[in-house]
């Protein structure tokens, strides 16, 4: 159906699953004890078990046994676990209690998870409730412990208040995430950091030369330091990690009037933990975002009942839509590379958008980066998208080879699916292309070079065995070190034209036509005949083993200032 006036929005649902939960949670603050059987499966809430209370589990909910102290309350949590449907629990207690906990639970098909040391309950309760409260993991009015959720400057401020002076925030980088107010009663390196929003390298280079990153990253307690830096007053620095359980995530730093004591250690202490949480809202707000859009995108492009909600909910307004590819070069890349590359073009790609195009919209799906591009008019919209992309491709494509692709314009929501895969395949011929100057292709204009990459696919995906005259003839070129196949796809390249194909193979016309008759007879090949010219171009595009390597060894043979011959 075209799509209608963009009009008021119901909620969307969060549909929050377990995976989701260990992408943002599992690495900083769980550990696995069971297997994770479905990854997949919602999470509609979480509650704490209290073995002393007969309370109502929600089916599908996160279950936190917070008070089991033995077997007899672990067997009664996963039994009333088992019959309302909810199939995760998270524990934590002495080995012994563990191991319990871990073996009923694989009897009830149930996964668990250990709370590790140094993260509270009420913590990862918050954070889980954030997930599932608003899918973005951005409430505006949430607090934790009095201050907004998430603000790390309020964070800052409030420990400078504590502490009456000047505080920064910073990542383990030493890039800095917040700072307080009264940063000018600081010195000049603090100043000098505010300013770059980083810490001077000459600072760090001197920190981590006298070991105070290793110092103050192995340490649970607050550190101090003095920076001796030539003719600069350099008041002292106090500083403490700022830890998720076994995770870094940064550090605060104080500049100080007067040595670090008891009282201003134990501060640091108790704000280092207030700070983690906050830290970890900004990281699970940045990702259930990302996530939400490419989800979003992911239904849009799906083409179902849903595309059309999907697409008001992505802000697009526009009645036509393209659908783009981006991809990395995998011949320049390794597999790891290549997925650190697709995921910082993505992000890159979405600074801009927001910037120049904010209708428009681009996720990281599977190993492709897809998005959607609303323009003008049907007309002239494939040239649109054309300097659009290629204007992406120029800006993302600094580092390694970045192709796009583009589908049919569409007008239709139920048409984005094959528009997505209109723009899959032309990616594929862009990347595919001998041509590396080629940057974007556009499927309409690239149709039959998709249709050949099929072909491809099929007579590999079959293992055909290919045999006939172009075979036949590749076969003589192996046994006899000839070039025959190469002269008999560059004549057929340039359309029969003897003279231009003798040029590109730096042979005398009258040589090409002698090899042209004796290829025929090896090969048997009636060159006169249209369709046996045909089914030999089709064989040379579909099968690129008949034609690899025959130009590198015809340079080899030829030896150095010397033309290679066919």
């Amino acid at each position: 159906m075209p799509l209608p006036p963009r009009g008021p929005l119901p909620r969307l649902s969060s549909q929050l699953t377990l995976e989701r939960v260990l992408d943002d949670l599992g690495s900083t603050l769980l550990n696995p004890l069971t297997a994770i059987d479905d990854p997949h499966q919602a999470v509609t809430g979480v509650v704490a078990f209290d073995p002393h209370d007969d309370q109502v589990i929600p089916a599908g909910a996160i279950v936190l046994g917070i008070g089991l102290s033995d077997a007899i309350d672990v067997r009664r949590c996963l039994r009333s676990m088992s019959a309302a449907g909810a199939n995760v629990l998270i524990g934590r207690g002495p080995r012994d209690l563990m191991e319990t906990m871990s073996h009923v639970a694989r009897g009830y098909g149930m996964t668990v998870f250990t709370l590790v040391a140094g993260a509270s309950w009420t913590q990862l309760s918050n954070l889980i409730n954030s997930l599932l409260v608003d899918p973005r993991g951005v409430d505006d009015t949430e607090t934790i412990d009095g201050l907004p959720g998430g603000d790390l400057f309020a964070v800052a401020n409030a420990i400078g208040s504590l502490l009456d002076a000047p505080i920064t925030i910073e990542d383990r980088n030493s890039r800095v995430l917040a700072f307080s107010s009264g940063q000018d009663t600081a010195d000049g390196p603090r100043i000098e950091t505010i300013l770059d929003r980083q810490v001077p390298v000459e600072y760090t280079r001197r920190l981590q030369s006298a070991g105070f990153f290793t110092k103050l990253y192995s340490s649970i307690e607050p550190v101090s330091i003095r920076l001796d830096v030539d003719g600069v007053d350099v008041k002292n620095r106090a500083a403490i990690a700022v830890r998720a359980g076994g995770e870094i995530l940064g550090s605060i730093w104080a500049a100080l009037s007067d040595e670090m004591d008891e009282e201003l250690a134990r501060v640091l202490r108790d704000m280092a933990k207030i700070a983690a949480l906050h830290m970890l809202r900004l990281r699970a707000s940045d990702g259930l975002d990302r996530r939400l859009r490419a989800d979003l995108l992911a239904t849009a492009l799906d083409g179902g009942d849903g595309a059309e909600y999907a697409i008001r909910r992505l802000g697009i307004e526009s009645s036509h839509i393209a659908v783009f590819a981006l991809g990395v070069d995998q011949e320049e890349t390794s597999q790891l590379d290549e997925a650190i590359e697709a995921q910082r073009i993505v992000d890159a790609i979405n600074v801009y958008l927001a910037a120049v195009r904010p209708q428009a919209s681009a996720a990281r799906l599977g190993d492709t980066i897809f998005g959607i591009l609303p323009i003008q008019s049907v007309d002239d919209g494939e040239e649109q998208a054309r300097r659009f992309v290629g204007d992406l491709v120029v800006r993302a494509g600094t580092r390694v080879r970045v192709c796009g692709g583009i589908g049919p314009i569409v007008t239709d929501s139920r048409d984005l699916l094959s528009a997505r895969e209109g723009a899959r395949r032309a990616l594929r011929v862009g990347l595919d292309r001998r041509d590396r100057g080629t940057s974007v292709a556009v499927l309409s204009q690239v149709y039959v070079d998709s249709l050949l990459l099929d072909l491809r696919d099929q007579v590999s995906l079959r293992r055909d065995q290919l045999s006939g005259p172009v075979h036949r003839l590749h076969d003589y070129d192996l046994d006899n070190g000839t070039d025959f196949v190469l002269t008999l796809d560059t004549w057929l390249a340039c359309m029969g034209d003897v003279s231009r194909a003798a040029n590109l193979l730096h042979v005398h016309a009258n040589t090409l036509r002698y090899r042209l008759r004796r290829l025929a007879e090896i090969a048997d090949l009636d060159l006169e005949d249209a369709d046996v010219r045909f089914a030999a171009q089709l064989l040379l595009r579909i099968d690129p083993q008949l034609t690899a390597g025959h130009a590198e060894r015809s340079a080899e043979r030829a030896g150095p200032g010397r033309p290679p011959t066919a």
